[in-house]
């Protein structure tokens, strides 16, 4: 939640792009910084909004999507997820992204949380929603994704690889963290030795 009684001790001279392309732009702006003293500040400014997905079923499974993520050079199990584009409701994006990645179409979709990815150097927001009442659907991927490979698991193991460091997206691990603490007022049952 922001505090909106704190005052903002950075002050803002000026601003320029550095770089743009269609998903992201660089920003470096003049500023004078806490100290009082000039200097500048980089930072990523995303054209969309991160949206994940945590599809659950009756019976207490999930699916994660894995690739080999560029950035990394290597490969990351997720939750499925992808960007929002500016005037598009996030919602509309996480149901088309869940079918999209996975085959899956939801009944039911309810955002669970809303987090800043890297605050220190990127304004990018994201949302994490739970989806449910899960039917078939058509799986149809983008070409960054023609590696990508869909897992089936419990959502205790789901959890469990995001506590022990099998999944490192900062999106995911936050969202399987937050349904673990707080599955019951989701109305999932956990195993207590599972989480």
């Amino acid at each position: 939640m922001v505090d909106k009684k704190r005052k903002n001790p950075w002050s803002f001279i000026s601003s320029k792009n550095i770089y743009e392309n269609p998903w992201i732009y660089i920003q470096e702006d003049q500023i004078i910084n806490p100290a009082g003293k000039p200097g500048i500040y980089g930072k990523v400014c995303f054209k969309s909004q991160a949206t994940g997905i945590i599809p659950v079923d009756d019976e207490g499974n999930t699916w994660l999507v894995g690739q080999h993520r560029y950035t990394l050079n290597q490969w990351s199990w997720e939750i499925p997820m992808g960007g929002s584009p500016t005037g598009e409701d996030c919602k509309t994006t996480a149901l088309r992204e869940l079918e999209e990645e996975t085959g899956l179409i939801a009944g039911s979709l309810e955002q669970i949380l809303f987090l800043h990815t890297s605050n220190s150097i990127t304004d990018e927001e994201a949302y994490v929603f739970l989806a449910r009442d899960l039917r078939p659907g058509v799986a149809a991927l983008e070409d960054t994704e023609s590696d990508l490979e869909v897992k089936k698991l419990s959502l205790s193991d789901a959890i469990g690889m995001a506590q022990n460091g099998q999944i490192t997206d900062a999106v995911s691990v936050a969202g399987l963290l937050h349904l673990a603490l707080n599955a019951e007022n989701y109305g999932i049952q956990l195993k207590q030795d599972d989480v």
